[in-house]
């Protein structure tokens, strides 16, 4: 199902965008801080919608849209449009290729000596970054 929706959305990019997918976040995977997501924890900001794509969390620094953004076994996989020259010229050089999440821990417990295991958060955006805070958090061009 996944594929054939890829595949539409390939047919409808408008020329000079790219179309991306991956995984924003990882259930159950550490990031560099020490953060663990759990599943689930993405289902209210999800519901809600709007949460933009930008370029390495920098505020009015529009990269271009999310088409579709889902949890699913493994995490946030997330799929969008890169709509802005500066952006795509960077994936095109392969300067760009992370996947980062902007957020505020609603529900959260401490994680050991470091980090938290985040149970609820209010995604704020997802970012195109060049390093994400998790490692295996990346993007490819569809």
């Amino acid at each position: 199902m996944i594929l054939r929706q890829a595949q539409d959305e390939v047919k409808r990019v408008p020329n000079g965008c790219l179309l991306i997918e991956g995984y924003a976040s990882l259930f159950g995977v550490a990031d560099q801080s020490g953060d663990v997501v759990r599943a689930g924890a993405f289902a209210r900001s999800l519901r809600r919608g709007g949460v933009p794509m930008l370029l390495q969390h920098r505020s009015g620094a529009v990269a271009g849209r999310w088409v579709r953004m889902i949890e699913d076994g493994r995490g946030l996989f997330v799929r969008g449009l890169i709509e802005g020259d500066g952006a795509a010229r960077l994936v095109r050089k392969s300067a760009l290729d992370g996947l980062s999440i902007g957020f505020r821990p609603r529900v959260w417990t401490p994680r050991g000596e470091r980090g938290r295991t985040l149970a609820d958060v209010d995604l704020v955006e997802v970012s195109l970054v060049a390093e994400p805070m998790l490692p295996a958090a990346r993007f490819v061009v569809v």
